[in-house]
Formats: structure tokens, sequence, C-alpha cells
């Protein structure tokens, strides 16, 4: 007996009974972003391997442990399933000359891929929903980003199980500067260092402040601090975004050792955290990247942004009791019989052109059997069609849920009868 095919491991698929909730998590996400300006991206899953190399650095453990890589047979050429989304955003962005008129307000939506052992909240294959601000100087956009995380935490219900971290990079100067301290005092203390640490003592060492691993934990508390190294630029920069936060009333705690773990970033990174999730507590982080547009091939733009996991956020909203609304139908439609099943078709979409969301029993049945598939599907209605009614051009109504009595009517009256209890699916709002 061959083996049952199956997802890949840590790819997984999106069933009909989960897909309410992501449904109602984009739709939020979609209006809150309209709402701040902000116009859709979308860009190929599949990137030539450079890109993340140059973008998000080569020592890093995205681009040396966890990337889909592999040569095109066609022609030789090295490509990666995209990792993250802000690479590719600047490639577009650069690509089609899309800051020639001034600053853009970007985002994107979709799957994103590591090569890393699955568990819960970390998976091969998952999804984002990022958002880039590009052309844009100064902190006003680094407080609306804030600002805008802080709000939807809100509008999901979220906003009392999530906080946040704050931290500034700095500029260039303040980071070769923090980075000659480090190197030299990770090498007093090389002896504790572990391999990945010891790796990345001379190529990255701003790296080994985001270990994850417990042994180095005061080794890491007890380094010298980026921001002690920050210019009077970066921390006016800083100030102002806690002065920005501090207006807004939005609490936030300073991580000096919050350095994100990809290289491109400067001056404010941020990442909103939970302590309900286990060790996989960022939902969402970011920061500035003023130098990447220019790193890419593209004329100098400052830049900033941020990227949430969406099955973390939603296995968050799981787990404080957030429940998306109802995904039935208006009208469960019965029909037994030839007659009944071709005029059922007709009345279906008659409902439909009237903006009801209707289901139309398939496959036959008794009239019974039909019933019980009408209530166990949580439509507010059953339509009842047999013979007799489409002969007649009639319907029979009966209400599945609350008060009402059973009523037969023309198709054209029953359209009018359910529009009085049921507001048409086209005029309704998340």
């Amino acid at each position: 007996m061959s083996n049952p095919l199956r997802a890949v491991r840590g790819m997984n698929d999106l069933l009909p009974t989960d897909a309410p909730l992501w449904q109602y998590f984009e739709g939020i996400l979609r209006a809150w972003l309209k709402a701040y300006g902000y116009r859709e991206l979308r860009t190929p899953i599949l990137e030539h391997t450079g890109l993340f190399k140059r973008a998000i650095g080569e020592v890093t453990d995205i681009v040396e442990k966890e990337m889909y890589t592999f040569v095109d047979e066609l022609n030789g050429e090295s490509m990666t399933l995209r990792p993250e989304g802000t690479a590719s955003c600047v490639r577009a962005v650069i690509e089609h000359n899309l800051l020639f008129d001034g600053g853009k307000r970007l985002w994107y939506a979709g799957p994103m891929f590591r090569h890393e052992r699955p568990q819960k909240g970390r998976y091969r294959q998952f999804h984002q929903f990022g958002i880039e601000a590009l052309g844009y100087a100064g902190p006003d956009l680094d407080i609306e980003h804030l600002l805008m995380t802080a709000r939807l935490w809100k509008l999901l219900g979220l906003a009392d199980c999530i906080h946040l971290e704050l931290n500034s990079l700095g500029g260039a100067e303040s980071r070769a500067r923090h980075r000659e301290k480090l190197i030299a005092y990770f090498q007093t203390h090389e002896a504790l260092l572990d391999e990945d640490a010891k790796r990345r003592l001379h190529s990255n060492p701003l790296r080994i402040l985001d270990t994850k691993n417990p042994a180095m934990r005061e080794l890491v508390e007890a380094a010298p601090r980026l921001m002690d190294e920050l210019d009077e630029t970066a921390l006016a920069h800083f100030e102002a975004v806690k002065t920005g936060l501090d207006a807004a009333g939005i609490a936030y705690t300073i991580n000096p050792r919050l350095v994100r773990g990809l290289d491109y970033y400067n001056y404010t990174v941020f990442e909103w955290v939970t302590d309900r999730l286990g060790a996989q507590g960022t939902v969402c982080a970011g920061g500035r990247y003023d130098g990447l547009v220019q790193q890419l091939g593209g004329k100098a733009a400052p830049a900033c942004g941020f990227a949430m996991g969406v099955e973390r956020l939603l296995a968050l909203m799981l787990d404080v009791g957030v429940a998306a609304p109802a995904d039935v139908a208006d009208v469960y439609l019965i029909n037994v019989g030839e007659a009944a099943s071709r005029f059922a078709q007709q009345a279906a979409e008659t409902l439909r052109d009237a903006g009801f969301n209707v289901v139309l029993h398939g496959g036959g049945g008794s009239f019974k059997s039909q019933m019980k598939k009408a209530d166990a599907s949580g439509a507010r209605y059953a339509m009842i069609i047999g013979d007799d009614e489409a002969a007649a051009g009639e319907v029979t109504i009966k209400p599945l849920r609350g008060e009402g009595e059973q009523q037969r009517v023309a198709l054209a009256a029953a359209v009018d009868l359910l529009k009085a209890f049921v507001a048409p699916a086209s005029s309704r709002q998340l």
C-alpha cells in the first residue's frame, strides 16, 4: 500500500472551518490600511538569491540557514523563495521608479518561506502583512507606524495582551564604534561564547546580542550598549519618537538589547510582544532602514516599515476569545423533484441577484434529510421548492432561527419578504 500524500511539514492547509477568522482578520486590516492611506503592492514569491543576501545580510540566520534556495535549471541562476517582504518591496520600488514623484506608503501580504524546524507559531510557510513607507525622513513616520499598530490591536481586541519594546540602533558611525567595543568585550569572554557567537564575533557581533541561548544571557546583559554610542542626531530622532508615543498615551519599554535579526535597520527599531504564545512572543516588528534603497541600487531614500505574522496574531486572537462573525448563508434552498430542481436554480440566482447568500442543496435526497442539512448549515431561512411550487412559480419560506411562520408566496414576493428580515449581503459590513 502506497504512503498517503500529505502536505510538507510546516506548510499547512487552511481549512474551511479556519477560513472565517482569516477573512475577518484580513477585512479589518484592509480597512485599517485604507484609513492610513497605504496602497497595496504585490511582488513575486520567487526572487534572485542575491536580493536577500544584499538586503538582509549574509551573516544572518535567515541567509545562512533558513532560505529555500535552488538553482534554476533553465538558466543556472540561484533563486530563493522570499523569506521576508521588505527586500522584495524595495526591489519593486527601485525597478519601477515609484519614488519619482515623492514618498510612497505601501503594504503587502502573502506567504513567506523559511527552512526551519516547525513548531507552534513558527512554520516553514507562514504569512505576513507588511507596511513600508519610503521617501519620508524624520521621526513622524516612525510614530505613525507605532500609532497604527496600537490602533490595530484595539480593532482586533488584543490591546491588553500586547506591549511595545523600543530601541534605537543609531547611524553607521554609532554602530561602528559600538561594534569595536562589542568585539573587544566578547573577546575577553570568548570561552563563554557558544559556536554561533564565536562565528559571528568578527563578522556580525551585533547579532550576538540577539542570542536565544540562556547560558549567555548574563554575558549579553553586561555587554556595551549601543544606546551609549548614539550621536546627537540619533538621540534627537529617538527622543522625538518617544515624545510622540507619550503624547498619544502609548506605553513602551526601552530594550537596549533589541537589535532585530536583519542587517538593514538603523535608528528606530521596535517589537510588539506578548507573553501568551510561549517562546514565539513577537507578533509584529519593524523600524527604520534608511540605507536599503541605495544599498539595492536605487537613489538614496529614507524608509521605514514593519511586518506582522498572521498565524501568530490569529493564535493570539483565539487565545483571548476573539471570534469571527458566523460564516453562514442567508437561505438554504431545498428542492425535491425534477421540476423543482430546475426552478430552484432560477430561484437561487434570483436571490443572489438581490444580494443574498444562498446554498442550493445538491445531490438529491428526501425532504427530511434536506431539512436536516438546512438546519445544520446555520442559515436563517429555508426556501422549500417541490414540484407543486415549481408549477405555480412559488416558494415556501420557513424560518430556521427565531420566531416566524412558514409562508408560501410567489418568488418575487419571497425576495421582498426576505429583505424585510435580512439585509442583503452586498449591503453588510464586517
